[in-house]
């Protein structure tokens, strides 16, 4: 996004758009821990292994499967990426939120980001899924930090509305006309990939987050950069170091997250066919 070279994006846009044809997506989404299946259901899809895209961050990381799918769902086009990148992998920030900048270069404007994320809230259960209203940001970095490139947006983008208010309103809508249990509240972003201790999570509870996790949050300040409006949904996968006695693991998170499939599914397939209708698809 900034210390990237411009050129870059470009490349990685065309490469895409050969593979792609005449498949714009507006709406993408962003699959964490999990939850990768959804872009499983996509109707016609143009399957894109990250690693084959130039300049592209490969994930590493068990569950992030490291692909791009271009499809339909119920006629309306998407674009999802199945497995991001984590600055705890030794990426930069930048390329953290590479994939974003390239979103918004096929034509993305409205993005679903989603997470794996650890309870911090008391009344929060595995399981539960989490409206994202703001973030808090103690990952010590920022992806912007570096070269501005005007192109791309403002020097200091407000962050006043990182996730699209509308977008909260509707998806609290849906859950609640499909009579799914949803949360809400805000996301602490950290560095991982150790799992906070203790004194860390009260730490986060005293600054006012719900919830925890490891990514989503270099990826929508590059949104709100970019102009891109974003819904954030985080899958409550555990309950954070001190709220429960139980040790943390990745395999537990992953479980949970698969366990909610059914849920999250239902409420992404409405959210995105209500999202395209505000969109004038």
């Amino acid at each position: 996004m900034s210390q990237e070279p411009i050129n870059h994006l470009s490349e990685s846009a065309r490469f895409i758009q050969a593979r792609a044809g005449d498949l714009t997506p507006k709406i993408g989404i962003i699959l964490g821990s999990g939850l990768g299946f959804f872009a499983e259901e996509l109707e016609d899809p143009v399957k894109i292994p990250t690693r084959e895209i130039p300049h592209y961050p490969c994930s590493t990381v068990e569950g992030h499967k490291g692909c791009l799918v271009l499809g339909y769902l119920n006629g309306i086009p998407v674009g999802a990426v199945q497995g991001r990148v984590h600055f705890y992998e030794g990426y930069s920030m930048a390329q953290v939120a590479y994939p974003v900048g390239l979103l918004h270069q096929i034509g993305i404007t409205d993005l679903i980001i989603t997470n794996a994320a650890g309870g911090i809230n008391p009344d929060f259960i595995p399981g539960d899924l989490m409206i994202i209203e703001d973030q808090i940001n103690l990952m010590f970095g920022n992806p912007l930090v570096g070269p501005h490139h005007p192109q791309w947006g403002p020097r200091f983008p407000d962050m006043s509305e990182a996730y699209h208010r509308p977008y909260v309103q509707l998806a609290q809508k849906v859950a609640e006309e499909l009579n799914i249990s949803v949360k809400k509240g805000v996301l602490c972003g950290l560095t991982g990939p150790s799992y906070e201790t203790a004194a860390e999570v009260r730490m986060m509870a005293f600054l006012g987050a719900d919830a925890g996790c490891m990514s989503t949050v270099p990826e929508v300040i590059a949104a709100a950069r970019l102009g891109i409006r974003v819904l954030g949904i985080s899958c409550i996968t555990n309950l954070a170091t001190g709220i429960s006695d139980r040790p943390l693991d990745h395999q537990e998170v992953t479980e949970t997250a698969r366990r909610v499939q059914g849920k999250f599914g239902a409420l992404a397939r409405v959210i995105i066919r209500r999202m395209a209708g505000m969109l004038s698809y």
